[in-house]
């Protein structure tokens, strides 16, 4: 004992206080460090399976919009003569009432109108202000001495935004200014010209852009504005365009030429998709939903552990809310009206499968009823299909105080916690160490001083032995 105390005041014991001190920093930071980090990965891991999870949910919701897809139950749109009139579909809706019967007894035009010939179009056209009457009002084509040519003039009316277009065309005859309006009956247009010089009274130049009517004088019609009008199925439709979206619901049609008593056809071909693909496909996208959710969900055992949303509340009420969809009401009338009316079971770990026979003695019996309910013409309350099922499902789930909602609110709010702890851990940490650091300090200064008593008391009894020895 006294051995080392003495060799501790001479210096000779090898304590390396740095190092101690780190050794004992390392030793106080680990255990609190290891609990941290392991809630923070296992907080992490409920985050990124939750946000998987409601992710899941959304890809499931995008998958059954493509299921649904009218378009996969009607076939492709096909017309009879694609030179007469082509469809296609509009993006939303389902095709309806299909095939149809359909005259083109006349196109819609625009008016077009033309100017005499000029040298080109720096030639010049006159100064004053043309008078530009559409069907949205007046406007005024001001022409100065900075746009005194047919280029001018043409800029001028376009950048009036009457709804009237102007553009030149040159030949071998010279160069014209042609206006054209917008495809309708009502979208005529007329062009008036400033009066007669108040002086000379002789006429204005621009009076060689004038249109009215019947007019016989300034430019020429080239075509008047008319409506589209087509027989479709008997029935007479006027349209100010070539483009019709409001004939055949779901359905675009676009009139390419008048063909007068020739009727044409527009249908569906063969569907590249059945009810039964419909179902079929349904169970796959929702089986793999479910999988997802019970590997979140699967509680530990002896020999390996459990998921990380384990007993979660959210999970739960989403896997109970979807478990619901085979014997939610899809319609409230009609012979079927839970996905369990045609053949859709649910087994024993959640998943869905489906039961031929059952369903096809509903096929057998009334294939349209199946359909509507799967997927109304007209969805609403009492007939929401499954789209609208599932849509109730997500927004109750996704709703601001759902379960769902509020634990990734509280995995944050953990998230932040933990984050705060590890802050607070590295601020205690640096107070203990600067500690240690303070306490070696003054040991070593506490050793010094012990070191240099004993070279005193070495040295007086060096002297008191010599005395002695003298």
């Amino acid at each position: 004992m006294l051995s080392s105390i003495s060799n501790l005041i001479s210096g000779q014991s090898g304590i390396n206080s740095g190092q101690l001190v780190a050794d004992l920093v390392a030793a106080t930071r680990q255990p609190r460090e290891a609990t941290i980090q392991q809630k923070q990965q296992l907080n992490s891991a409920r985050i990124s399976a939750l946000a998987s999870a409601s992710s899941s949910l959304n890809t499931f919701a995008d998958a059954l919009s493509g299921i649904l897809d009218g378009r996969r139950f009607a076939g492709d749109l096909v017309s009879s003569n694609g030179g007469v009139a082509t469809a296609s579909f509009i993006d939303g809706q389902k095709p309806q009432g299909l095939p149809v019967s359909l005259e083109v007894k006349q196109l819609a035009a625009e008016q077009r109108i033309i100017s005499r010939n000029f040298t080109g179009p720096d030639a010049a056209v006159g100064t004053g202000t043309l008078t530009l009457t559409t069907s949205t009002g007046a406007f005024d084509i001001i022409i100065d001495a900075t746009n005194d040519s047919l280029a001018g003039l043409r800029d001028a009316i376009n950048t009036a935004d009457a709804g009237v277009t102007a553009k030149i065309v040159s030949d071998n005859r010279g160069t014209r200014l042609v206006v054209s309006g917008k495809q309708g009956a009502n979208e005529s247009f007329s062009i008036a010209a400033p009066g007669p010089d108040p002086i000379t009274g002789a006429p204005s130049p621009l009076t060689d852009f004038a249109y009215a009517s019947g007019s016989t004088t300034g430019m020429a019609k080239v075509s008047d504005a008319a409506d589209s009008i087509v027989m479709m199925d008997g029935i007479e439709l006027v349209n100010s365009s070539n483009v019709i979206e409001n004939a055949i619901v779901g359905v675009r049609l676009n009139l390419l030429s008048a063909a007068p008593g020739a009727a044409i056809t527009i249908s569906g071909d063969k569907p590249v998709a059945t009810t039964r693909d419909l179902v079929s496909e349904f169970i796959d996208a929702y089986n793999t939903l479910k999988r997802g959710l019970n590997t979140a969900t699967a509680p530990g055992t002896d020999s390996a552990s459990g998921g990380p949303l384990a007993g979660n509340r959210a999970i739960r009420d989403m896997t109970t809310r979807l478990g619901r969809m085979s014997s939610a009401i899809l319609s409230t009338d009609g012979p079927f009206r839970t996905l369990a009316d045609i053949g859709v079971r649910t087994a024993r770990d959640g998943t869905l499968e489906l039961d031929s026979p059952t369903f096809d003695r509903a096929m057998a019996a009334d294939p349209t009823a199946v359909a509507q309910m799967l997927d109304p013409v007209t969805p609403d309350a009492n007939h929401p299909g499954l789209a609208g099922t599932l849509d109730a499902v997500r927004t109750a789930l996704q709703d601001a105080n759902s379960p769902l909602t509020l634990a990734k609110a509280r995995f944050a709010q953990v998230n932040k916690q933990l984050d705060d702890l590890r802050t607070k851990l590295d601020d205690d940490i640096n107070r203990y160490q600067a500690n240690l650091q303070q306490t070696f300090s003054n040991m070593d200064r506490q050793l010094a001083i012990l070191r240099q008593t004993q070279q005193y008391v070495d040295q007086q009894a060096s002297i008191w032995n010599g005395s002695n020895k003298n």
